[in-house]
């Protein structure tokens, strides 16, 4: 009798493109969020996009209260939830990099509230994905974003390593999969084609437009930013971080162990893939060439890491 069963959760709008960010009270109010509105953000994103937002949704009608936090720890997150027990919140923002939009997640998780993503930067796919990183462990579970709000003009004047970082980070998921197919071959592990297909596909779109993914321009952030949260979406129908975490990955938690502080996560996975693919007897070259191309790290001396 057959009995197998799935859940998938999505994000239910997302915005991306030139001065999207004008549409957050809109969005917020397309998918019923009600009550006060908590901002997480940081003392830089604050000035970027943050007090941005908290006008846009003053404007539109909302309570707004904001909280700046720096990285993506434990104590931070307890200090989320505590701000938002104390405000009533009825939805959190998180809004700036990886480590803001982490934290916003995770509190919202545990606290049972809606999650917006308003990334300032690209560095990873973390801004599409149920996944949150924190310090002093690998990968969380954490809540799927109701809404992304991905503004390719305030992304853009993010220093470019980010944007490379974010590159780097999904053409990863080639060595990911490859990971992946080995576990179900042998482990009979449960695989989707449908996540694994979109996660390669995401990788091979950042790669064959490798040639014009440059510096300053906001058309390279347009580019970049579909494959991301298509990366993120992958892990939505997995269930998991299988389509888009493997080797490589781990390889970045080891160097965050060893040499923390020295490069971004996404560079690290790039460096990681070349590496894995190379002993998965793929086209390692062919990875090697694209992060040359866009401007990411190949080896270990460019991430910062001596011998």
């Amino acid at each position: 009798m057959f009995q197998k069963a799935k859940t998938m959760v999505f994000p239910r709008q997302v915005f991306a493109g030139h001065n999207v960010i004008e549409r957050t009270g809109g969005m917020c109010k397309y998918l019923g969020l009600k009550g006060n509105a908590l901002i997480v953000t940081g003392n830089k994103t604050k000035k970027i996009a943050g007090k941005k937002v908290e006008v846009l949704l003053n404007n539109d009608g909302y309570n707004v209260h904001t909280i700046e936090i720096g990285a993506a720890t434990n104590e931070n997150v307890k200090k989320v939830k505590k701000t938002a027990k104390e405000i009533k919140a009825g939805f959190l923002l998180g809004v700036g990099g990886g480590s803001k939009i982490d934290v916003a997640k995770l509190c919202a998780k545990e606290i049972g509230k809606p999650f917006i993503s308003v990334p300032t930067s690209a560095s990873h796919d973390g801004v599409a994905s149920p996944k949150a990183s924190i310090k002093g462990g690998v990968s969380v579970d954490a809540v799927v974003p109701l809404g992304i709000i991905a503004d390719t003009y305030i992304i853009a004047k993010a220093p470019y390593s980010m944007l490379a970082s974010g590159c780097a980070d999904v053409i990863s998921n080639l060595t990911a999969v490859k990971d992946w197919e080995l576990a179900h071959k042998l482990r009979n592990e449960t695989f989707s084609t449908s996540a694994s297909t979109l996660s390669e596909m995401s990788a091979r779109v950042i790669m064959e437009n490798a040639d014009i993914i440059k510096p300053g321009l906001e058309e390279s952030v347009w580019i970049v930013i579909k494959p991301l949260i298509e990366s993120g979406a992958s892990m939505c129908i997995a269930g998991s971080s299988r389509p888009t975490s493997g080797s490589e990955h781990l390889f970045s938690h080891a160097l965050d162990r060893i040499a923390p502080g020295k490069a971004l996560h996404g560079e690290q996975c790039g460096v990681g893939a070349i590496m894995m693919m190379y002993l998965h007897d793929g086209n390692w070259e062919e990875i090697r060439y694209a992060l040359k191309k866009i401007g990411a790290p190949v080896n270990a001396k460019q991430l910062g890491i001596k011998k």
